[in-house]
């Protein structure tokens, strides 16, 4: 896990810090700073939770402060302990820890039954035998009021016996609920006799068949602050019209006064943040998993080969708003080349190659090269790559009729091979039944090892290769936009976003050579492929064949945008 301080996270200047900034003048809290990470169990985590783990992590690192991790497990149908693992490692991944401060909802259960228990006591809440149709029917809308409940005004001795009989299992699921009261005419539905508890024989994942009744989210997460005693509730602004919901509770509890405030949920081009979404794209085998490297999910990330570092770079840049947006996904990838071209070691290899032979170099010889591990890091120093008669080169790298301003190899053209030789096309065999070039002939000269010619001739073109007698054959999968959309749920009348699906998202290259300095490459592993992007070495591969995941092509879209601004 990276390890970060206040010396190497990025922070920004934006409207929650100064929240907390004026809180710490005023004294509120004596100058505490306590943030919360509050996931449901339900799904994997995507980027824009990444956004969220950032800013509550890092605000709490900014002013000294603690984050919690808590899992707001109130819905048993829909959790499991799987979704809770994914999300610890997940949230380590990205450098950050809750030291001792793990929690679940689940954890108050006991202590969120008696506070209900409190509001009926004080004629706060209700049993209600209303079906769940019949309370949506009976809420009323934005333009009307909502009508009574014919069992709001219960006494509350019944109320308190037959909460106490839900808790008992006596009733089926949906048969009844408790209701705080507070208004059906408010002009905010969340206030207008809200669903507190439900009945669900379920069995949870971590309270077993302890409870056949279970809180409400809108119940739980502010008592579950308040328990805490979070001083800042971070949330995305589609929680907002709940906080006089938020505070109606701390407040008739006279609990701790825990903060809600919002913020603007990240939206990202080409890309579906809707766990519900995500969750049918693995259900219909859209992709492979969870941790498809076309999923914007934090392990889907991970896996394609995406860094802690760069993930953290993107959430700083983009910051923190009120304000509705999307944000291109060529930033994203903007911040991931920017790290990948500081760490990655490179390395040469050939995705669709192309077999040339050099008459003129002896048959059997096989020397070794000094290769740059990394121009950007001198600390990484050099590597020897191996350099034969036959090679294998890029097949976009030689053209039988080239165009114009096309500088690599052609019929009588000579071209540098990097970290090697000069070389010159004199022939070509072709596919008698498509046509294509199979074998370029070619002849060398001896005098410009390393790339450098002795009488100071000069090429235009570098091309890259990979030595045919030590080359390690892999298989490479070329990732693209899992949408051809930048909003994919832009669609036409009686379609949804599955239509905007990019069909050529994922391009399989079974017949690939790299270098053989990559023979021994972990998963995890990071390299620049010269002149061909960055690719990451896939879990599913093994001692026999290594398969790498182009995490990123090098060519940088944000950074010609941002020019052309």
């Amino acid at each position: 896990m990276a390890t970060i301080n206040s010396t190497n996270y990025p922070y920004s200047t934006d409207f929650i810090r100064a929240i907390v900034e004026e809180d710490n003048r005023s004294g509120k809290h004596d100058g505490r700073v306590h943030t919360r990470f509050p996931p449901e169990p339900n799904g994997y985590l995507h980027i824009g939770h990444a956004k969220s783990i950032c800013l509550n992590f890092g605000v709490a690192r900014q002013y000294g402060g603690l984050c919690n991790l808590r899992f707001d497990d109130t819905n048993p149908c829909k959790e499991e302990d799987e979704y809770v693992q994914s999300i610890i490692e997940d949230v380590r991944w990205l450098g950050f820890d809750w030291d001792d401060r793990l929690f679940y909802a689940s954890d108050y259960f006991e202590q969120l039954y008696q506070w209900a228990v409190k509001l009926i006591k004080e004629g706060k809440a209700y049993v209600c035998d209303l079906t769940a149709d019949e309370v949506r029917e009976t809420r009323g809308t934005l333009t009307s009021p909502g009508t009574n409940s014919p069992y709001r005004d219960r006494p509350v001795e019944e109320n308190l016996d037959l909460f106490e009989r839900m808790r008992a299992g006596e009733f089926s699921d949906g048969s009844r609920t408790l209701r705080a009261k507070i208004d059906m005419a408010a002009a905010n539905l969340n206030l207008r006799d809200p669903v507190m508890y439900r009945i669900l024989h379920a069995s949870h994942h971590r309270t077993g068949d302890k409870w056949c009744i279970y809180p409400t989210y809108d119940f739980t997460h502010g008592q579950s602050d308040s328990i805490e005693r979070i001083t800042h509730s971070l949330c995305t602004l589609e929680f907002e019209n709940h906080r006089p919901l938020y505070d109606w509770y701390i407040q008739a509890l006279g609990i701790f006064p825990s903060r809600q405030i919002e913020f603007a949920r990240l939206n990202l081009t080409y890309t579906m943040m809707s766990k519900r979404r995500l969750l049918e794209l693995v259900k219909e085998k859209h992709v492979a998993g969870w941790d498809d490297p076309r999923m914007p999910t934090i392990c889907g990330l991970r896996r394609r080969g995406y860094t802690p570092e760069a993930v953290r770079e993107f959430c700083a840049r983009i910051g923190i708003s009120k304000v509705d947006s999307t944000v291109d996904v060529a930033l994203l990838e903007h911040c991931l080349r920017e790290d990948l071209n500081r760490r990655a070691p490179r390395a040469m290899g050939a995705l669709r190659p192309l077999k040339v032979v050099i008459d003129n170099y002896p048959e059997d010889q096989i020397e070794e090269l000094d290769a740059i591990n990394n121009p950007e890091d001198p600390s990484a120093g050099a590597r020897k790559v191996p350099f034969s008669r036959e090679l294998w080169i890029e097949r976009s790298d030689f053209l039988e009729d080239p165009p114009k301003k096309y500088f690599r190899l052609a019929p009588g053209r000579e071209v540098r091979l990097r970290y090697g030789y000069f070389i010159t096309c004199v022939d070509f065999k072709t596919d008698p039944s498509t046509g294509k070039p199979v074998e370029i002939r070619c002849t060398y000269d001896p005098a410009t090892r390393g790339g450098n010619a002795p009488d100071g001739r000069k090429v235009k073109g570098t091309i890259h290769w990979v030595s045919a007698a030590r080359a390690v054959p892999v298989e490479v999968r070329l990732y693209d936009h899992l949408f051809t959309k930048p909003d994919p749920g832009d669609v036409a009348e009686g379609e949804d976003y599955r239509s905007n699906l990019n069909p050529n998202s994922l391009e399989r290259l079974t017949d690939c050579y790299v270098e053989p300095s990559l023979r021994d490459a972990a998963p995890g592993e990071r390299f620049q492929f010269e002149r061909l992007g960055y690719f990451c070495v896939d879990p599913d591969s093994t001692a026999e064949r290594l398969i790498f995941n182009r995490t990123v092509s090098l060519v940088d879209t944000w950074a010609k945008i941002q020019k052309k601004g």
